[in-house]
Protein backbone atom coordinates (compact mmCIF):
# COMPACT_ATOMS: atom_id res chain seq x y z
CA UNK A 1 0.00 0.00 0.00
CA UNK A 2 2.91 2.68 1.20
CA UNK A 3 6.72 2.29 0.16
CA UNK A 4 8.71 5.05 1.35
CA UNK A 5 12.03 5.07 -0.01
CA UNK A 6 15.35 6.04 1.44
CA UNK A 7 13.22 9.33 1.65
CA UNK A 8 15.08 12.39 3.88
CA UNK A 9 13.43 16.02 4.36
CA UNK A 10 15.92 18.96 4.85
CA UNK A 11 14.43 21.85 5.75
CA UNK A 12 16.51 25.25 4.73
CA UNK A 13 18.94 23.60 3.10
CA UNK A 14 22.07 25.40 2.70
CA UNK A 15 21.46 27.82 4.97
CA UNK A 16 22.06 28.55 9.21
CA UNK A 17 19.24 27.32 9.87
CA UNK A 18 19.41 24.20 8.16
CA UNK A 19 17.33 21.30 9.26
CA UNK A 20 17.69 17.15 8.97
CA UNK A 21 14.33 16.26 9.85
CA UNK A 22 13.57 12.85 7.96
CA UNK A 23 17.14 10.66 7.42
CA UNK A 24 17.08 8.33 5.15
CA UNK A 25 14.14 6.12 5.90
CA UNK A 26 12.79 3.68 4.07
CA UNK A 27 9.20 2.06 5.58
CA UNK A 28 6.71 -0.66 3.83
CA UNK A 29 3.23 -0.75 4.87
CA UNK A 30 1.65 -3.28 3.43
CA UNK A 31 -2.46 -3.27 2.72
CA UNK A 32 -4.71 -3.80 5.87
CA UNK A 33 -1.71 -2.61 8.44
CA UNK A 34 -2.44 -0.39 11.13
CA UNK A 35 0.55 1.14 12.08
CA UNK A 36 1.39 3.33 15.66
CA UNK A 37 4.31 5.73 15.25
CA UNK A 38 5.51 6.81 18.25
CA UNK A 39 8.17 9.64 19.32
CA UNK A 40 8.96 12.47 21.18
CA UNK A 41 8.45 16.22 19.72
CA UNK A 42 10.82 16.91 16.97
CA UNK A 43 11.38 12.98 16.51
CA UNK A 44 10.22 12.99 12.97
CA UNK A 45 6.45 12.07 13.02
CA UNK A 46 4.64 14.61 11.74
CA UNK A 47 7.18 15.36 8.99
CA UNK A 48 7.08 12.12 7.89
CA UNK A 49 3.18 12.25 7.57
CA UNK A 50 3.73 15.90 5.76
CA UNK A 51 5.59 14.08 3.10
CA UNK A 52 3.38 11.21 3.10
CA UNK A 53 0.38 13.47 2.04
CA UNK A 54 2.60 15.88 -0.07
CA UNK A 55 2.23 18.98 1.85
CA UNK A 56 5.94 18.79 2.20
CA UNK A 57 8.07 17.71 -0.99
CA UNK A 58 10.84 15.62 -0.42
CA UNK A 59 14.01 16.35 -0.44
CA UNK A 60 15.66 13.25 -1.73
CA UNK A 61 13.90 9.13 -2.20
CA UNK A 62 10.74 8.30 -3.09
CA UNK A 63 6.86 7.60 -2.37
CA UNK A 64 5.27 4.71 -3.72
CA UNK A 65 1.37 4.70 -2.90
CA UNK A 66 -0.92 1.73 -3.84
CA UNK A 67 1.30 0.78 -6.74
CA UNK A 68 2.34 4.34 -8.17
CA UNK A 69 5.14 6.73 -7.85
CA UNK A 70 3.74 9.73 -5.87
CA UNK A 71 6.96 12.00 -5.44
CA UNK A 72 6.20 14.34 -7.42
CA UNK A 73 2.44 14.21 -7.09
CA UNK A 74 0.64 17.22 -5.44
CA UNK A 75 -1.32 17.20 -2.08
CA UNK A 76 -5.09 17.39 -3.32
CA UNK A 77 -4.13 14.34 -5.79
CA UNK A 78 -3.22 12.15 -2.80
CA UNK A 79 -6.47 13.35 -1.07
CA UNK A 80 -8.29 10.96 -3.25
CA UNK A 81 -6.39 7.83 -1.95
CA UNK A 82 -5.24 9.44 1.55
CA UNK A 83 -7.62 10.60 4.17
CA UNK A 84 -6.30 12.89 7.04
CA UNK A 85 -7.22 13.91 10.44
CA UNK A 86 -5.50 16.31 12.63
CA UNK A 87 -5.92 16.52 16.06
CA UNK A 88 -7.59 19.86 16.15
CA UNK A 89 -11.20 18.81 15.79
CA UNK A 90 -12.25 21.76 13.85
CA UNK A 91 -9.84 21.07 10.57
CA UNK A 92 -11.78 18.29 9.33
CA UNK A 93 -15.49 20.11 9.71
CA UNK A 94 -16.82 22.94 7.93
CA UNK A 95 -18.16 24.71 10.83
CA UNK A 96 -20.60 27.04 9.59
CA UNK A 97 -22.04 24.23 7.52
CA UNK A 98 -24.87 21.81 8.83
CA UNK A 99 -24.30 18.17 9.80
CA UNK A 100 -25.71 17.01 6.67
CA UNK A 101 -23.87 18.57 4.30
CA UNK A 102 -20.89 18.17 5.53
CA UNK A 103 -21.99 14.35 5.36
CA UNK A 104 -22.77 14.89 1.64
CA UNK A 105 -19.79 17.01 0.47
CA UNK A 106 -17.71 13.77 1.84
CA UNK A 107 -19.58 10.98 0.25
CA UNK A 108 -19.40 13.31 -2.99
CA UNK A 109 -15.56 12.98 -2.62
CA UNK A 110 -15.93 9.82 -2.35
CA UNK A 111 -17.76 8.46 -5.34
CA UNK A 112 -15.53 10.43 -7.56
CA UNK A 113 -17.50 12.39 -10.47
CA UNK A 114 -21.29 10.92 -9.61
CA UNK A 115 -24.10 13.10 -8.14
CA UNK A 116 -25.46 12.34 -4.73
CA UNK A 117 -28.30 14.04 -4.21
CA UNK A 118 -29.48 14.94 -0.44
CA UNK A 119 -32.77 13.48 -0.42
CA UNK A 120 -35.06 11.91 2.49
CA UNK A 121 -33.63 8.29 1.48
CA UNK A 122 -29.82 9.59 1.72
CA UNK A 123 -30.94 11.72 4.99
CA UNK A 124 -31.77 8.16 6.41
CA UNK A 125 -29.07 6.92 5.48
CA UNK A 126 -26.92 9.81 7.41
CA UNK A 127 -29.33 9.00 10.62
CA UNK A 128 -28.00 5.61 10.39
CA UNK A 129 -24.81 6.32 10.30
CA UNK A 130 -25.07 9.10 12.99
CA UNK A 131 -26.26 6.59 15.39
CA UNK A 132 -22.92 5.82 16.89
CA UNK A 133 -21.73 9.03 16.99
CA UNK A 134 -25.07 10.47 18.94
CA UNK A 135 -25.73 12.60 16.30
CA UNK A 136 -28.53 11.07 14.09
CA UNK A 137 -31.56 13.93 15.29
CA UNK A 138 -28.98 16.93 14.34
CA UNK A 139 -28.13 16.69 11.00
CA UNK A 140 -29.31 19.96 10.51
CA UNK A 141 -27.70 21.88 13.36
CA UNK A 142 -24.04 24.02 12.14
CA UNK A 143 -21.36 21.70 12.83
CA UNK A 144 -20.18 24.60 14.75
CA UNK A 145 -22.12 23.88 17.65
CA UNK A 146 -21.25 20.75 18.03
CA UNK A 147 -18.49 19.42 20.68
CA UNK A 148 -15.08 18.94 20.15
CA UNK A 149 -15.52 14.89 20.64
CA UNK A 150 -18.54 15.13 18.36
CA UNK A 151 -16.79 16.94 15.84
CA UNK A 152 -14.03 14.64 15.85
CA UNK A 153 -16.24 11.89 15.84
CA UNK A 154 -17.95 13.84 12.78
CA UNK A 155 -14.66 14.16 11.03
CA UNK A 156 -13.57 10.16 11.06
CA UNK A 157 -17.06 9.32 10.10
CA UNK A 158 -16.38 11.86 7.19
CA UNK A 159 -13.26 10.77 6.40
CA UNK A 160 -14.49 6.79 5.57
CA UNK A 161 -17.48 8.13 3.69
CA UNK A 162 -14.85 9.76 1.39
CA UNK A 163 -13.64 6.12 0.13
CA UNK A 164 -10.13 6.89 0.96
CA UNK A 165 -7.89 3.49 1.05
CA UNK A 166 -5.26 4.47 3.65
CA UNK A 167 -6.22 6.99 7.06
CA UNK A 168 -3.15 8.88 8.21
CA UNK A 169 -4.42 9.92 12.22
CA UNK A 170 -2.26 12.73 13.47
CA UNK A 171 -2.52 12.40 16.97
CA UNK A 172 -6.66 12.69 16.45
CA UNK A 173 -7.37 12.03 20.21
CA UNK A 174 -4.71 14.09 21.78
CA UNK A 175 -6.92 17.35 22.01
CA UNK A 176 -9.97 15.41 23.60
CA UNK A 177 -10.76 14.67 27.38
CA UNK A 178 -10.26 10.92 28.09
CA UNK A 179 -13.99 10.28 27.51
CA UNK A 180 -14.23 11.65 24.09
CA UNK A 181 -10.46 10.00 23.44
CA UNK A 182 -11.66 6.88 23.97
CA UNK A 183 -15.14 7.18 22.29
CA UNK A 184 -13.21 8.17 19.24
CA UNK A 185 -10.48 5.60 19.63
CA UNK A 186 -13.59 3.01 19.61
CA UNK A 187 -15.08 4.30 16.45
CA UNK A 188 -11.47 4.22 14.88
CA UNK A 189 -11.19 0.16 15.21
CA UNK A 190 -14.83 0.32 14.46
CA UNK A 191 -14.27 1.91 10.71
CA UNK A 192 -11.31 0.57 10.03
CA UNK A 193 -12.68 -2.71 10.40
CA UNK A 194 -15.83 -2.10 8.81
CA UNK A 195 -14.11 0.07 5.58
CA UNK A 196 -10.97 -2.51 5.48
CA UNK A 197 -8.80 0.63 5.85
CA UNK A 198 -5.18 0.43 5.92
CA UNK A 199 -4.12 3.06 8.32
CA UNK A 200 -0.90 4.62 10.32
CA UNK A 201 -1.67 6.43 13.67
CA UNK A 202 0.79 9.11 14.86
CA UNK A 203 1.02 9.38 19.03
CA UNK A 204 2.65 10.60 22.21
CA UNK A 205 0.37 7.89 23.83
CA UNK A 206 2.92 4.94 24.59
CA UNK A 207 0.03 2.67 26.33
CA UNK A 208 -2.13 3.68 22.96
CA UNK A 209 0.18 2.62 20.58
CA UNK A 210 0.77 -0.81 22.41
CA UNK A 211 -3.00 -1.40 22.80
CA UNK A 212 -4.14 -0.19 19.14
CA UNK A 213 -2.99 -1.31 15.56
CA UNK A 214 -1.08 -4.43 14.84
CA UNK A 215 2.65 -2.68 14.45
CA UNK A 216 4.47 -0.43 15.83
CA UNK A 217 7.26 1.73 15.21
CA UNK A 218 9.27 4.36 17.18
CA UNK A 219 11.18 7.10 15.36
CA UNK A 220 13.56 9.55 17.00
CA UNK A 221 16.04 12.52 15.35
CA UNK A 222 14.26 11.64 12.05
CA UNK A 223 14.87 7.85 12.03
CA UNK A 224 12.82 5.00 12.80
CA UNK A 225 14.58 3.17 15.70
CA UNK A 226 11.94 0.22 16.32
CA UNK A 227 9.85 -1.53 14.11
CA UNK A 228 7.77 -3.99 16.10
CA UNK A 229 4.64 -6.63 14.71
CA UNK A 230 2.59 -9.88 15.52
CA UNK A 231 3.26 -11.58 18.92
CA UNK A 232 6.18 -9.26 19.79
CA UNK A 233 3.86 -6.16 19.98
CA UNK A 234 1.49 -7.80 21.93
CA UNK A 235 4.30 -8.34 24.58
CA UNK A 236 5.38 -4.68 24.64
CA UNK A 237 4.91 -2.55 27.89
CA UNK A 238 5.20 1.48 28.25
CA UNK A 239 8.21 0.28 30.33
CA UNK A 240 9.41 -2.22 28.37
CA UNK A 241 9.65 0.21 25.07
CA UNK A 242 11.02 3.11 27.60
CA UNK A 243 14.34 0.14 28.37
CA UNK A 244 13.66 -0.18 24.32
CA UNK A 245 15.05 3.40 23.75
CA UNK A 246 17.16 4.04 26.37
CA UNK A 247 19.15 0.62 25.02
CA UNK A 248 19.08 1.65 21.27
CA UNK A 249 19.90 5.58 21.93
CA UNK A 250 21.62 5.30 25.38
CA UNK A 251 19.35 8.14 26.36
CA UNK A 252 16.39 9.44 28.83
CA UNK A 253 12.72 9.28 26.55
CA UNK A 254 11.76 12.94 27.04
CA UNK A 255 8.57 12.81 28.65
CA UNK A 256 6.33 14.61 27.09
CA UNK A 257 2.72 15.18 27.63
CA UNK A 258 0.94 11.74 27.60
CA UNK A 259 4.26 10.18 26.68
CA UNK A 260 4.48 7.79 29.51
CA UNK A 261 0.44 7.40 29.87
CA UNK A 262 -1.25 4.28 31.01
Amino acid sequence: MLKIDHVTKVFYPGTVNEKLAIDDVSLHIRKGEVVCVIGSNGSGKSTLFNLVSGTYPVTSGKIILDGKDVTSSPEYKRAFIIGRIFQDPTKGTAANMSVEDNMITASRKGMRGLKISLNDKKREEFRELLKPIGLENRLKDNVGLLSGGQRQALTLLMTVLSNPKMILLDEHTAALDPGNAATVMALTQKYISQYKLTAVMVTHNMQFAIEYGNRLIMMDEGQIILDVSGEDKQKLTVEKLVEVFKKIKNKEFASDRGLLAI
